[in-house]
């Protein structure tokens, strides 16, 4: 081999042909670029997160929703040979991180949408939700004066035992006028052990009212109510020691503070002095 050819493969040894020389140039600008999309992917992602966590604790809280579940946002693709093929790539750490983050952005993005589409339709109930949502006390009692025992433990007037009072009781005459606290369908208009004659609205949005202790029914099973309709009137039937308006909040399925639902009703002074008149215990009739 002559000194030429010999100086010539001594130049490609050292240097590299000029194919792979762009070959290296070309994978350096690859890499450049794969570490260029993994940083705006992280700061898409973060950007994603503060969405998710707006989604979840304004919007959904302001129209009373269920968050979206961590499991479910953080779900990714399955198949543990996902990224099998990329191994045998140059910098395949990067391109499998890199690719894995895309795929994560994909899923979180297609979710986020989905979540995005319920809020809209959640919106679009929000108006005949407003009118629904008990907000109203279900006797008129503006000076207070009829509340009398609250919700929370209390000595039952009959068995003389600490209980649990599931509601609210408002003294008043037999014949008081009693009013739907939101507009719903009547799902019960008849007798309940111990309750007695009782009603139960149906509010839709897992909202359910109980009026019980009726001296009379003015609505049907199955009937459409609106806020401040009167549906029956106060009377002492069932277990009672006097006429009395027991009502209960139902909130799917789970009996609430029915004080937490009269707020068309009571200035921020107003409830005070209910929650301190409900706290006294007042006269317990049921």
């Amino acid at each position: 081999m002559g000194l030429g050819a010999g100086s010539f493969l001594l130049l490609l040894f050292i240097f590299g042909s000029p194919s792979e020389k762009e070959l290296r140039i070309e994978n350096s600008r690859l890499l450049a670029q794969y570490n260029v999309l993994s940083h705006r992917l992280d700061e898409a992602l973060g950007v994603l997160q503060d969405i998710q966590q707006r989604d979840d604790n304004l919007y959904r809280v302001m129209l009373q929703a269920d968050p979206v579940s961590d499991a479910i946002r953080q779900a990714g693709y399955g198949g543990t040979n996902r990224y099998e093929q990329l191994r045998s790539m140059a910098n395949s750490e990067l391109v499998i991180h890199t690719t894995s983050k895309l795929d994560r952005l994909d899923r979180q993005l297609y979710l986020q949408s989905k979540s995005f589409d319920e809020v809209v339709d959640l919106c679009k109930n929000h108006d005949k939700m407003l009118t629904c949502i008990p907000a109203i006390m279900p006797v008129a009692n503006k000076d207070l004066k009829k509340t009398a025992s609250g919700y929370g433990m209390r000595i039952d007037p009959i068995y003389k035992t600490t209980k649990f009072h599931a509601g609210m009781d408002f003294s008043a005459n037999i014949g008081t006028p009693v009013y739907a606290t939101g507009d719903g369908r009547v799902i019960k208009a008849g007798w309940q052990t111990g309750y007695g004659n009782l009603i139960q609205i149906d509010h839709g949005f897992g909202y359910v009212t109980w009026y019980a202790h009726l001296h009379k029914y003015k609505v049907r099973v199955g009937q459409k109510v609106v806020r401040g309709e009167v549906i029956g009137e106060v009377g002492n039937t069932g277990k009672s020691t006097g006429p009395h308006l027991h009502y209960e909040v139902h909130v799917k399925g789970r009996v609430q503070n029915p004080v937490n639902y009269y707020f068309m009703d009571l200035s921020a002074e107003d409830y005070d002095k209910m929650i301190q008149l409900a706290e006294n215990h007042g006269k317990v009739f049921d």
